[in-house]
């Protein structure tokens, strides 16, 4: 059971390491994610989301949905350790 569970790991390490040979380099002002994301974040924040702050309007207008997915994951996560690791009396 450990050979198979070793050879899981290593396929999967593989796997992932022959994956990051697409990624762009970091921080290649080129890579997709700078030359088309980011300029309309920072041209048109203040038009459509009117705060001053880049960072706050892509956190909480622009990934608004996703921001409360991610909250709510961790939120549940953190309420089932609490339901696991109490004591009872």
């Amino acid at each position: 059971m450990r050979f198979f569970a070793l050879i899981v790991v290593l396929i999967t390490g593989t796997l992932l390491l022959y994956a990051t040979v697409d990624m762009p380099d970091w921080g290649d002002p080129y890579s997709p994610a700078n030359t088309h994301v980011s300029p309309r974040y920072i041209e048109k924040t203040i038009e459509e989301t009117a705060t001053p702050n880049i960072v706050t309007s892509v956190l909480a207008d622009y990934r608004g949905y996703d921001t409360l997915g991610e909250t709510t994951v961790i939120f549940t996560a953190g309420v089932v350790c609490i339901l696991l690791l109490r004591r009872f009396k």
